[in-house]
């Protein structure tokens, strides 16, 4: 089997959760360990950082991998969704896995992956970790898909756990509170496995210590070591924690992955203490600042097009639009072009409500069958006082918003991780 027909089978053959929303979830992981025994147990052969949250978990999944290699550590990077290329989910040093490796990989297992009723992503984690396994990584940095609990990655061996934040986000499948919610991603707490959580929040923080109490296992809350200048902006860390009051710089620059870099150093310092680990102050300066050179991750705060300037970002619920919308207002220009689409399940009242009323929308439908018609887009939005026109493809409108912009104005890209993969 080549690489074209293995991946018509993932894509065609397995029921993808990106294109058909919760049909495509499994409840519980008897596939999942019925693949990694099928494999070996590929998962278990290597230590890992495993991360969940509502959003930032892919992110400081990246800024975490950057820093390891900066240090000289082998490291494996699981992370969902891809943009581009699906082998995206899965690299080692930066580097997607080969499409000789997909390929053989599908071949090789095809009669017992088609006589499971596994989902497309079970097999890509699997694949992921026998990809790993195979390349005797050092290290996996393995990011959820959904909550944590009964996610597939919940097999791996973490030796830190990381929860990022919570909000309202899945709510069909994790339950439609805060609290619901975060005992979900708690689940990936392991016994006597130190837990990193990025953002304190009073409804949360009382769930994560109970969680960690009953697995005997230590938690640390990466915003009691954050001080940020009001002043200027900048992004500092304690003077209890780092050795010297610094600034640290990030090659991601939206604003709202200053937290993203708390989480990310907490957790390396905390990787730090356990062998056979050490990662200096410098490696993980020049971690979070070559992350993208050394990941390759897209699709956050993205420079785009230069004249007019256009931005991407996959934030897509309301919690990420909040961020995106502080960040624009950071930025200059005389008018706002928003190329917006969405999915059916998210809560688009909640993030329409958020987005700029001076802005001309494009709106717009991914090719995928989740995505909601964008004419039906259009008319929601109008409710809001949002106005524009509405494109049956991602990439009309994001040209139609290029033409119509002028070169002091913004072009922005955005609504679903799906709208901008398609724009890149």
């Amino acid at each position: 089997m080549n690489y074209k027909n293995a991946i018509k089978y993932l894509f065609e053959e397995l029921p993808m959760y990106q294109k058909s929303g919760g049909t495509a979830f499994r409840h519980g992981l008897q596939n999942a360990e019925t693949l990694s025994k099928i494999l070996g147990e590929p998962e278990k052969s290597f230590p890992s950082i495993h991360i969940a949250g509502t959003n930032g978990k892919g992110s400081t999944a990246h800024f975490v991998a950057s820093a390891l290699q900066e240090a000289g550590y082998k490291v494996g990077l699981f992370t969902s969704p891809h943009l581009i290329d699906f082998r995206e989910r899965m690299r080692i040093d930066g580097k997607m896995a080969p499409e000789s490796f997909v390929a053989k990989f599908v071949s090789d297992y095809f009669e017992k992956l088609s006589s499971l009723d596994a989902s497309f992503y079970e097999i890509s984690f699997a694949m992921a970790m026998k990809y790993f396994a195979d390349s005797n990584v050092d290290i996996a940095i393995i990011e959820t898909g959904l909550g944590g609990r009964l996610d597939p990655t919940v097999l791996c061996s973490p030796i830190i756990t990381v929860i990022t934040n919570i909000g309202l986000d899945h709510t069909a499948i994790l339950g439609d509170t805060i609290e619901l919610i975060a005992k979900e991603k708690g689940g990936i707490v392991k016994h006597k496995t130190p837990l990193v959580v990025g953002q304190r929040n009073k409804k949360t923080d009382s769930i994560f210590k109970e969680i960690c109490l009953e697995k005997d296992a230590t938690i640390i809350f990466a915003q009691d070591f954050v001080e940020i200048d009001k002043k200027s902006k900048n992004f500092y860390f304690k003077k209890n924690l780092f050795s010297k009051k610094s600034e640290f710089l990030s090659g991601l620059i939206g604003f709202y992955q200053k937290e993203n870099l708390a989480t990310s150093y907490v957790s390396l310092k905390e990787l730090s203490k356990i062998s056979p680990f050490n990662i200096s102050e410098n490696q993980i300066l020049n971690g979070f600042k070559n992350v993208i050179n050394n990941t390759s991750i897209l699709g956050r705060w993205q420079q785009i097009n230069l004249q007019p300037k256009a931005i991407c970002d996959t934030g897509h619920n309301v919690d990420g639009v909040k961020m995106i919308i502080k960040q624009l207002e950071n930025e200059s220009y005389e008018n706002l072009h928003f190329v917006f689409g969405m999915v059916e399940d998210k809560d688009i009242s909640g993030v329409l409500e958020l987005l700029p009323k001076d802005a001309k929308y494009y709106f717009c439908k991914a090719e995928i069958s989740r995505a909601m018609d964008e004419k039906k887009l259009e008319k929601f939005a109008s409710s809001f006082e949002l106005t524009g026109s509405s494109y049956h493809s991602v990439r009309k409108a994001y040209n139609a918003a290029l033409e119509n912009a002028n070169i002091l104005d913004l072009v922005f890209v955005g609504g679903s991780t799906f709208t901008v993969s398609e724009v890149l």
